[in-house]
């Protein structure tokens, strides 16, 4: 029988989504029946370290003293790795070795300790600035870092980078690797020499949207809504308000860290009760223009009457192809396209670390949402069922997706 043992070592700089995406690999390869464990060399760290390591001149590649302290660490990790495989046999488990390993010296010395015929580097890559910046944000909002102020804090994180930046080797002399961008589900190279044990399936993983839940929402009634007119930034109706409050007590027993809504009033209101919530204490609110409404131009804030009436070419010509029409000096679906894709991208690499994602959109922009992870005719996409009573829940692994439409 073929051994199918396997060590994954994570490379990459600090906030580029290594520890995340080894989390997600480690519960998908359990699902096929693989043991696998994470051995995560900054958890060892904070875990023996007496004094507080987090400074960034511990890791200045010129502090020997940080240098030994860190290269110990990664060798008691390592061994740790291999006692795992070694226990009761070594098939079918997987160790991953979560941590930078940018320098090719710490790649070289992985190679000579472990068996290379079954060795992965998974090289992970994100250079999206808007991104970054709001991943070291979630990095400093960790234990770690609460003995300083939150600029501090950051600067302090970056300089970090800065350091692990100055003795980063991308993978290229390695046997086996694969180098993602996290941020694309992405395959930018791979590099594979052996025959890797379930790579296969771990290049799927690479490449497929992993949700656990994401709960996508439209706001609660508005005034426009009642005339019903086009775009604008319309605020909640008394009904709308109602509507955001029992939303709120339908998700009051699920714990909602992060919600995601347009920049427009309607669905920030809409979000506001849930935040209120007692049982979601530090829920964050994180608006994302990606998620505003279809701009309608010079039809914006004109009901579809008035568009019929005094604007007929407008809504004759839309009517025909209502998905590649776009707005005289506005927008159409077509044309949101980009935006929205970046916006869906953003939310699930932000909220990566969270059992359950929210986003509170608009009618076309959930439509167009929910046609990024389900196959629909472009035509069809326009006419998407998106109630403000209901909502759609979304689940998205290797092995289903699931779409349900559930009332509130």
């Amino acid at each position: 029988m073929q051994n199918e043992s396997l060590y994954i070592v994570m490379v990459g700089l600090p906030a580029r989504g290594k520890s995340t995406l080894s989390g997600k690999l480690q519960q998908s390869l359990r699902r096929d029946r693989i043991r696998v464990s994470v051995f995560n060399n900054g958890d060892l760290r904070r875990k023996l370290s007496k004094e507080n390591t987090s400074y960034p001149e511990f890791f200045d590649p010129n502090n020997k003293t940080g240098v030994a302290l860190r290269e110990r660490y990664a060798i008691m990790n390592l061994n740790h790795a291999k006692a795992f495989m070694e226990r009761n046999g070594g098939r079918r488990k997987t160790a991953i070795i979560d941590a930078t390993n940018v320098s090719a010296a710490r790649r070289q010395m992985l190679c000579r300790e472990l068996p290379e015929n079954r060795l992965l580097f998974i090289e992970c890559v994100n250079n999206d600035r808007d991104i970054l910046e709001a991943n070291i944000l979630h990095k400093v909002g960790s234990q770690e870092f609460t003995h300083l102020p939150p600029e501090e804090a950051v600067a302090s994180f970056k300089k970090r980078i800065q350091y692990y930046d100055g003795i980063y080797t991308p993978l290229q002399a390695e046997r086996n690797y694969v180098r993602v961008n996290t941020f694309h589900y992405q395959i930018l190279e791979e590099n594979i020499i052996d025959n890797i044990p379930f790579y296969d399936r771990i290049r799927d993983f690479l490449v497929t949207p992993f949700i656990r839940n994401l709960f996508l929402i439209r706001h609660g009634e508005t005034y426009f809504n009642i005339d019903d007119r086009i775009g604008g930034d319309s605020e909640l109706t008394q009904r709308g308000q109602q509507q955001a409050e029992k939303l709120a007590q339908h998700f009051k027993s699920r714990r909602i860290p992060l919600i995601f809504s347009s920049s427009l009033k309607r669905t920030i209101q809409t979000a506001a009760p849930i935040q209120a919530l007692q049982a979601q204490a530090g829920c964050r609110i994180i608006p994302l223009a990606e998620f505003n409404e279809i701009d309608g131009g010079i039809c914006e804030g004109m009901s579809y009457d008035e568009i019929r009436r005094r604007m007929p070419e407008v809504a004759v010509r839309r009517k025909e192809d209502k998905y590649h029409y776009t707005y005289p000096h506005g927008e159409g679906y077509v044309s949101m396209e980009k935006r929205i894709e970046r916006g869906i991208k953003k939310a699930l690499y932000l909220s990566s670390h969270s059992e359950n994602t929210m986003i509170i959109g608009h009618r076309a922009v959930n439509r167009m949402i929910l046609s990024h992870f389900v196959y629909k005719r472009k035509e069809d996409v326009p006419y998407i069922y998106i109630p403000q009573d209901k909502y759609y829940n979304i689940v998205i692994n290797q092995n289903k997706k699931l779409f349900q439409l559930k009332g509130y």
